[in-house]
């Protein structure tokens, strides 16, 4: 992975991402195959050159993360293996939850102290020496050039589609007899086929995802039997692709 693993800890580093894929795609995609491992804080994702290809994915506590990195490592993510890590730091959000959180400026400050106090020498000096610095600093908060603090994924409820006047069709009702094609329902609006592909295709014997033209609540979803299918079925039922949708499963009408 290029650099030794660090202490476990509740957020996980995940490179080696597409960084063709929009920021918010990402973050969107990331939460979807994360969330099975547990409650996510928040995703972050950088927009900068230098931060394209990576990611954060911050969980409450350091089972989910551990869980995460063990089972997703190399998994092929927008066709690239994601490479994962424990973070080097703890998150803001973990910080804020075990009280041990200090603002950002309060940092700096400290910084600052610590480094006043290395150099030594007349005090007068020092402080006339560090004064452009902090001038510096003030103003770059200021004019917003300071790194963001990291937010959580976006959460903001889709407005529900129009409901057709008419009933739906009856293969729409879905089935309980055993199927090797599963059919969802209550998709949120933002879903995609490679969202839906990366969640199941790490069930043994996926072969397609299937979308419907005009509706993006529902799916089929298709396994090589019917065991396989059911397996599938048991272990995603309800998931939450966002925190306000919860999929439904059933297997299609034969």
């Amino acid at each position: 992975m290029g650099r030794g693993m660090y202490p476990p800890q509740p957020t996980i580093y995940i490179n080696n991402l597409n960084d063709k894929v929009k920021k918010e795609e990402l973050k969107k995609s990331l939460y979807a195959i994360f969330s099975q491992f547990g409650e996510i804080l928040e995703i972050v994702a950088g927009k900068g050159l230098k931060a394209r290809g990576q990611s954060f994915v911050v969980f409450k506590d350091i089972n989910s993360a551990s869980n995460a990195l063990r089972s997703m490592q190399g998994f092929p993510f927008y066709e690239k293996p994601m490479r994962i890590n424990y973070a080097k730091k703890k998150s803001d959000a973990v910080a804020k939850l075990d009280g041990s959180f200090i603002q950002k400026e309060k940092r700096e400050k400290t910084k600052d102290k610590r480094k006043a106090t290395e150099q030594g020498g007349d005090a007068k000096r020092n402080m006339e020496q560090m004064m452009p610095m902090m001038q510096g600093m003030m103003q770059g908060m200021i004019q917003g050039m300071m790194p963001p603090g990291m937010q959580p994924p976006p959460n903001v409820p889709m407005p529900p589609a129009p409901r057709p006047q008419q009933p739906p069709p009856q293969q729409q009702r879905g089935s309980e007899i055993p199927h090797n094609i599963l059919f969802l329902t209550n998709l949120p609006q933002e879903t995609t086929e490679m969202m839906l592909t990366m969640l199941f295709e790490q069930f043994p014997g996926f072969k397609e995802t299937r979308l419907v033209p005009g509706r993006h609540d529902i799916a089929f979803i298709e396994f090589g039997s019917d065991q396989q299918a059911s397996q599938a079925k048991q272990a995603l039922q309800n998931f939450k692709i966002t925190p306000d949708n919860a999929m439904h499963i059933t297997f299609a009408n034969k």
